[in-house]
C-alpha cells in the first residue's frame, strides 16, 4: 500500500457544483466506510450530493456515464473488488477502470476513482476510511473529483470568455 505522497488539499467552497456519488453495494463494512469519507468529503466542501447505489462495481460505469449525460459536475465512484481464486478479480477491475475513464474523457467530467482493489479484505478494510484504516479512499477519490470539477470549469469559463 502507498499512502505516501498524497496532495494535501484544503476544502474549498463547491455548492455551485452538482455531484453524484454512485455507490456500489457489495461489501456493506468496506462500502460504508467509502461512503462515509465521500459524504465527508462533501459536507467539508459543502456539497449536497445525490446518492446513487449500484449492485457491484462492474455497474458502476453505466451509472457514471448516466449522471455525466444527466450534466453533473462531477462523479464519484464507490466500489471495491477482492482477489478470488478466479479470473474473475481481472475483468471486473479492467472493465470497471476502463469504463470509468472513458465516462471522464467522454463527458469530459470528473469521475472520482474509489474503486478499491485488494488482494485480500485487510487491505480493503484498510483503504476504506474506518476507524483504524490506514487510508481514506472514499474521501480522497471526492476531494480530487470536486478539485477537478473546478478546474474544468474553470477552464470552460477561460474559453467562453476568449470566444466573446
Amino acid at each position: 500500500m502507498s499512502g505516501a505522497g498524497a496532495p494535501s488539499t484544503q476544502p474549498t467552497d463547491s455548492s455551485d457544483l452538482r455531484v453524484a456519488v454512485i455507490a456500489a453495494s457489495w461489501h456493506d463494512t468496506v462500502m460504508g466506510g467509502l461512503l462515509d469519507g465521500a459524504l465527508r468529503a462533501c459536507q467539508d466542501h459543502s456539497v449536497e450530493p445525490e446518492v446513487l447505489r449500484v449492485p457491484g462495481s462492474f455497474e458502476l460505469p453505466v451509472a457514471a456515464q448516466a449522471a455525466a449525460a444527466a450534466g453533473f459536475d462531477a462523479v464519484v465512484a464507490l466500489g471495491v473488488v477482492i482477489r478470488g481464486g478466479t479470473p474473475h478479480f481481472d475483468y471486473v477491475c479492467a472493465a470497471a477502470t476502463d469504463g470509468l475513464n472513458r465516462v471522464a474523457l467522454d463527458h469530459t467530467v470528473p469521475v472520482g476513482f474509489g474503486l478499491l482493489t485488494c488482494d485480500d479484505e485487510a487491505q480493503a478494510l484498510d483503504r476504506a476510511g474506518l476507524p483504524g484504516s490506514a487510508e481514506d479512499k472514499g474521501y480522497e477519490a471526492t476531494a480530487a473529483a470536486l478539485a477537478t470539477a473546478r478546474v474544468v470549469r474553470s477552464i470552460r469559463s477561460t474559453v467562453v470568455a476568449d470566444v466573446r
